[in-house]
Parts: structure tokens; sequence; C-alpha cells
């Protein structure tokens, strides 16, 4: 289990400054488009493109993508590349809810799917709540999520 403060730590991270948050619709199109991307150049590229702080494609405001292996392991992050390679299974958020395990136990029985839970957005600093829509491609979740005004 990491600690709050490490999980904000590795939350902070650059985004595009704009006034208005992403929206589900959006987040929904850009774990697609992930996804695509991934299937269409290989897990080692698209994984980097998502890691990648300057891809316009999977940057946006306050959203970005991430992807995990089923076992908890990061493998791409859009706003902390120290993220990928470390197990993040017992993550759990401000409120204790262990949201990555949540993730990868729900990739491994469906398709896709929505989680909730609380995370530092990257443009405000501030831990908010949030919604990820997430998808399974093979032995990984791919998900990109809005922060919930």
């Amino acid at each position: 289990m990491l600690p709050l403060a490490l999980a904000a730590v590795l939350g902070a991270g650059a985004a595009h400054a704009a006034d208005d948050a992403a929206t589900a619709r959006e987040a929904e199109a850009m774990v697609k488009k992930g996804v695509a991307y991934i299937k269409a150049n290989g897990k080692d590229k698209g994984f980097a493109e998502i890691t990648r702080r300057d891809s316009k494609e999977f940057h946006d405001r306050d959203l970005y993508l991430a992807a995990h292996k089923l076992d908890g392991t990061c493998v791409a992050h859009g706003t902390n590349e120290k993220m990928v390679g470390k197990n993040f299974i017992d993550m759990r958020d401000i409120d204790g809810k262990e949201y990555i395990k949540e993730r990868v136990d729900l990739g491994k029985t469906k398709t896709s799917f929505y989680t909730d839970y609380k995370f530092v957005n990257p443009v405000s600093k501030k831990i908010e709540p949030k919604t990820a829509y997430c998808e399974r491609l093979d032995d990984y979740v791919v998900c990109g999520g809005i922060y919930k005004k």
C-alpha cells in the first residue's frame, strides 16, 4: 500500500492548461483511440506514446491515459512516467479504495467498464473524485478518466 503523499506525488504531472475539463464522452473516445493505436502499432510503441508527455494524441487538458497489466503493473501513464514498471495492485485512494485492484479485477471479466476513485488532478493539483472508463486489451486495461466537479 502506498501512502497518500506518494500517490499525490505520483499523480501530479503536467497537463495542457485549459479552463474546461474533459467529458466522459471524450474519455471514452481517447481510450478507444489508445486501444486502436496499440493494436495498430504494437504494445511497446503504443504504451510509450501514451506515456510521452508531449503526445497530442493522448493528453488533453486533465484527460490522459494509463494502462496496467492484469497483475497491477503500470505499463503506461500519461502524467508520470516514473509509475511505469511499478506494481500498484495495493494502491489506495484517500478513502482507502484499492482502485487499481478493482480496475484489474474488472478487466479480467469485462471488456469495458467504469470505476470511481479519487486522484490528483494534474491541472488543479488537488485530490478530486474521478471516474475512469477502461477497456481490456489482451492482458492489459487501458483507462482514461474525468474529474468530477
